[in-house]
């Protein structure tokens, strides 16, 4: 199998088993007062440590979670229902961990408008300042694009959110550990463990301890009362060393996908910023090929990629973000998204490469297209 789905999940890194392992073999809940609770505490707060210094926050803005989706939901919800307005923006190609939240909220009386963006996925900055006042509880856009990998300009949504007092949250789960990120301004960040090499079911949320929030879960008080539930040790400890863990520079491999599907299907289109992208995300449109179809057709040779957000796989709709890009629904169907990660080589990249062009062949005759 070569493995180009790693925006979806990435391979456990070893350095994180080994930290994981070592906590499983110890016993000890990080909230009671003997030793083995105080041992387990210890290593909660290291991991909480060393996450805030990689990721440049302070250690008591680290609020542990069961990974991404909780972490956004808490921001979401929390942050509004505390603000006591009513007007939520956030923008139109969130993953569904941002939508889903927000689109619930509708039904406790909060208004929810997205903003939109341009042909290359970028937050239109022009339609924030139309949008936002005072009366704004939060905005939330993205830092990266889970989807086609486009960075977002989230220190100028941030600045433009300070002007009118209005609270600033992003999903960072692809861009941890990718690009070097300037949280300066933001109030809220969701992070995922497993996107990095860590074990799934674990998360942050990074809050600054000014900003008041309203709990999802309600007991035992840990995690400043704002996230209820016994800490998971081996779990933060796994989190941490992944992330500690040495990156790989996949831009020149990133480049190296990209220009071997334009060698095999020329008239591939790549979605999303050219430039300001993740280094290891290549999301391109096939036209005339059934995204579901390609995707099985390359499954069958032995390449993992995906349609989109892994979350929404098996649902067969158009991606709304290549909709909000202002593709039409058969481009915005007949996309796959090719991401890289720790262990990613060139072999992955010569496999896609050969694979591809029957691949693509079957599937357009599959769509009706010779």
């Amino acid at each position: 199998m070569h493995y180009l789905d790693h925006a979806a999940t990435t391979p456990l890194r070893p350095e994180a088993l080994a930290a994981m392992r070592e906590q499983w073999e110890q016993v000890g809940n990080p909230s009671s007062l003997h030793t083995a609770g105080r041992r387990a505490r210890s290593v909660v707060e290291e991991s909480r440590e060393q996450i805030a210094a990689i990721v440049g926050v302070k250690p008591a803005d680290v609020v542990f979670t069961s990974g991404g989706t909780e972490a956004d939901n808490l921001a979401l919800k929390g942050i509004a229902r505390a603000s006591g307005k009513k007007r939520i923006l956030i923008s139109a190609v969130e993953h569904h961990a941002v939508l889903d939240p927000a689109d619930a909220l509708i039904e406790e009386g909060f208004t929810v408008e997205r903003i939109g963006v341009d042909h290359l996925a970028r937050v239109d900055l022009d339609e924030l300042e139309w949008l936002i006042d005072a009366d704004v509880a939060l905005v939330a856009v993205m830092y990266a694009n889970n989807e086609v990998g486009t960075l977002q300009p989230v220190d100028e949504v941030a600045r433009v959110c300070a002007r009118h007092g209005v609270a600033v949250h992003t999903d960072a789960v692809q861009a941890l550990g990718q690009v070097e990120m300037d949280l300066t301004g933001v109030d809220s960040v969701a992070l995922s463990a497993h996107k990095v090499g860590g074990p799934v079911g674990v998360g942050v949320l990074i809050l600054d301890r000014a900003m008041q929030v309203s709990p999802l879960t309600h007991g035992g008080g840990q995690e400043r009362d704002i996230r209820s539930g016994t800490v998971d040790a081996a779990g933060v400890a796994g989190f941490a060393a992944a992330l500690a863990a040495p990156k790989p520079d996949l831009v020149p491999l990133r480049d190296q996908l990209i220009a071997a599907v334009f060698e095999a299907v020329p008239d591939a289109v790549l979605n999303g910023d050219p430039d300001q992208r993740l280094p290891n995300n290549a999301h391109f449109s096939f036209p005339g090929c059934p995204g579901d179809a390609l995707l099985m057709l390359l499954d069958a040779a032995g390449i993992a990629v995906s349609t989109g957000s892994a979350c929404t796989a098996g649902i067969p709709q158009p991606s709304h973000v290549l909709l909000a890009m202002g593709a039409d629904d058969s481009l915005a169907s007949s996309s796959l998204r090719f991401s890289l990660g720790w262990n990613s080589t060139a072999e992955d990249v010569a496999a896609l490469r050969l694979a591809l062009p029957p691949a693509v062949e079957r599937a357009r005759r599959a769509g009706g297209i010779r």
